[in-house]
């Protein structure tokens, strides 16, 4: 029995792991079983920094979690599981950091286990039609909720980049969007007509009744009137996601993930993708290459003349 407690401590309360978990369940679209083991794993680290008085989340140094990672070590945790824990620790800094809520990501420094890289999950170009049609335009919020889609997927919006979107980035007229990604770095995205469509749709027919005080000058807005939260685009999607018969699972990054891949199926050029992403370093845009090769493999395997079967 490796480390296990029959009567677990309870960590305190965190704000910071609380939101970091929203994140992987509406960012990230991880398994159930993977967001529980990373919450479970967090709050060990918190409980070990409250009991060795080493302060909390946002003021824990790299030396203070070495340490943590040796007490793991000699209280014979599996390295399988140290690497897990190190690896839910890393990414609650990466999304914090990237938050500004810490100045410096105290993990940098510490070296995981390289991981062979999931793929990411996108739909067919079918299933996405599926997707975009799903929303009841003719109801309340449904020209909303049509836009959202709309952008997300003409766009290859983050769900931070969509829910931050103001109507003075947007120059509608051009066919453009300004985009402030991580870190507050712009980069011009061209929106398609077909999006644009429903996107003046909605800012003319929908948004003009939902908008009140709170609005400002926001694109995107809840019921009250309010910008919509993260969690509020991840239960739209999940309700039209249901509607539209998908059975995979659909999260606001499948959009962006489909948005990449669709464009490299159909030509372009891995550079501009990069820049459409936002991504600093091409060798995160180059995951879906192999999504690509993927698919020209299975055009391959279908139309070459020297793999259809003989009759």
């Amino acid at each position: 029995m490796e480390g296990q407690n029959p009567k677990k401590e309870a960590a305190p309360e965190s704000r910071e792991i609380a939101d970091f978990m929203d994140f992987l369940i509406i960012e990230k679209g991880l398994s159930k079983n993977t967001i529980l083991a990373y919450g479970h794993d967090l709050d060990d680290f918190l409980i070990y920094l409250t009991k060795a008085k080493a302060g909390e989340i946002l003021s824990a140094q790299r030396g203070e979690i070495a340490a943590y990672i040796q007490h793991l070590s000699a209280n014979k945790i599996s390295a399988r599981s140290i690497s897990r824990k190190i690896s839910a620790i890393k990414g609650l800094y990466k999304f914090l950091s990237g938050e500004k809520r810490v100045t410096l990501d105290p993990t940098v420094n510490i070296q995981m286990p390289k991981a062979e890289k999931r793929l990411p999950s996108v739909l067919s170009h079918h299933e996405m039609e599926k997707m975009l049609s799903s929303p009841g335009t003719g109801e309340k919020g449904g020209l909303r909720d049509r836009a959202i889609f709309e952008l997300l997927y003409a766009c290859g919006l983050r769900i931070s980049e969509l829910i931050g979107l103001r109507l003075s980035h947007m120059n509608r007229a051009e066919g453009f969007l300004r985009v402030f990604g991580k870190g507050g770095k712009e980069r011009v995205v061209p929106v398609g007509n077909a999006a644009l469509e429903w996107i003046n749709r909605y800012l003319t027919e929908e948004r003009p009744s939902l908008s009140g005080p709170k609005s400002e000058d926001f694109v995107i807005l809840n019921r009250r009137g309010s910008p919509m939260s993260r969690m509020g685009v991840w239960k739209i999607i999940r309700a039209n996601a249901g509607r539209a018969g998908i059975e995979t699972h659909v999260s606001p990054h499948t959009f962006r993930h489909s948005f990449a891949t669709h464009l490299l199926k159909g030509g372009a050029d891995l550079r501009s993708v990069q820049e459409m992403l936002g991504h600093s370093d091409i060798s995160t845009t180059q995951i879906y290459t192999h999504v690509n090769k993927e698919y020209l493999k299975d055009v391959h395997t279908t139309f070459h003349p020297r793999n259809k079967k003989k009759t």
